[in-house]
């Protein structure tokens, strides 16, 4: 029986949406924002020698069309991307109100968020007294701190003397529809803190807020780092997705990273976590070679994201690229006959673009199966790649995708 493995490189976009205009950061639309197209722009240009030199080199992603695939969403040259495409290429294009983790990994699944999602567009006091205030009853404390617009690193640097100080949990948000709350492992304590998340979710997931984030750190005396031990309670998806339509069909479905959470733990056979990407990549790379016939492999990288584009981090973010480009590679090396494999991402998050958000855009669609030659699918829905994927496992597929296969 074929595999089937759909990778996520979180934030990975290649060009501005058709609606970018209507998505902003900092009040600027995203029009024009185009993550790995200005990545390769400002490697060449000697602007992003941190750690790392010269052009973007990603040979095995531009062997399947990444550069390609660059072109085709957004006509712009991506220096250094500019292989003939050997694998299965194209664009995927979101119809989702949002530009975040859910709707964007809901969608390649098969479900396009049917509602609007509810956000907290006030930078500075950015909750109702009310959700603050219950805040305050579950977690047992007078106040909470941050209650604000904020970058994750960022607030514990500022706040966590603060915090540790009076114990109050620090709660912050950004422009997704996310409701953050960081705290102390120690200090505060892990299991409180989850706690004080599931407490906050069903209220904020009857808002229509996507995501309820745990965010625990450790340290001291201002040097402060978080750790592996994020947790996500996000809102379920309206209507059953990819890894329900494989696990109904009696296929093992492996998730690998935040997959589990974003989908909040439906449909899951097993659940992967680790400490970082390097870790996800193991287990991807394990996976290649022991994931059982018949299955469906879903994983998320995240720190393209979290780590460098967030961060406005391009030397970071080219590092990332480069180096998961050669996971990539090994991972290729060992699939079989009869495999299909699917890199994308969820959306864009361009670490030249101004603001510290997600970026409105293009996403790739490179698709590898040993023994298949080059194929472009041209520019297709995110939808299309959960029917895709259901046409090659040969099973039902319930979403309004069309497959490309």
């Amino acid at each position: 029986m074929s595999r089937a493995f759909l990778i996520v490189m979180d934030s990975v976009g290649i060009g501005g949406a058709p609606d970018a205009d209507r998505f902003f950061n900092d009040g600027v639309p995203d029009t024009g924002a185009n993550t790995v197209g200005h990545i390769a722009q400002a490697c060449a240009a000697g602007k992003a020698e941190d750690g790392r030199s010269g052009l973007l080199r990603l040979p095995a992603l531009d062997a399947l069309g990444l550069g390609a695939a660059v072109k085709l969403a957004s006509g712009d040259e991506a220096p250094g991307l500019d292989a003939q495409p050997q694998g299965l290429w194209g664009a995927a294009t979101e119809v989702s109100p949002g530009k975040d983790t859910p709707s964007g990994h809901w969608e390649l699944a098969g479900v396009p968020v049917p509602w609007e999602w509810h956000y907290f567009p006030d930078h500075e006091n950015s909750f109702p007294p009310d959700l603050v205030a219950k805040a305050c009853r579950i977690a047992g404390t007078e106040g909470i701190l941050g209650n604000c617009h904020a970058s994750g690193t960022n607030i514990i640097e500022e706040l966590g003397d603060e915090h540790i100080r009076t114990g109050w949990p620090i709660c912050y948000t950004s422009a997704d529809s996310v409701f953050q709350i960081a705290a102390h492992e120690e200090h505060f304590g892990l299991d409180r803190l989850l706690k004080l998340c599931e407490g906050l979710a069903p209220t904020l997931h009857a808002m229509k807020v996507g995501r309820v984030i745990a965010r625990p750190f450790v340290g001291e005396n201002g040097q402060f780092t978080r750790t592996p031990n994020r947790r996500d309670f996000a809102i379920p998806a309206p209507s059953p997705t990819l890894l329900d339509w494989a696990y109904d069909a009696g296929r093992v479905t492996h998730a690998i990273g935040k997959i589990g959470d974003i989908f909040s733990h439906r449909g899951i056979t097993h659940l992967h976590k680790g400490k970082g990407d390097a870790d996800l990549a193991d287990h991807l790379i394990r996976l290649a070679d022991e994931a059982e016939e018949g299955s469906f492999t879903f994983a998320n990288l995240v720190e393209f994201d979290s780590l460098y584009g967030h961060r406005r981090d391009v030397s970071g973010y080219a590092r990332a690229l480069e180096w998961f480009d050669g996971r990539a590679a090994e991972f290729m090396a060992r699939l079989r006959p009869g495999d299909l494999a699917i890199f994308t991402a969820d959306h864009g998050n361009d670490p030249t673009w101004t603001g510290t958000d997600h970026t409105r855009e293009h996403v790739p669609v490179l698709g590898y199966a040993p023994g298949q030659g080059s194929r472009a699918v041209g520019q297709v829905g995110y939808v299309d790649l959960a029917a895709s994927i259901a046409a090659h496992l040969g099973i039902p597929a319930q979403g309004p995708g069309k497959s490309f296969l």
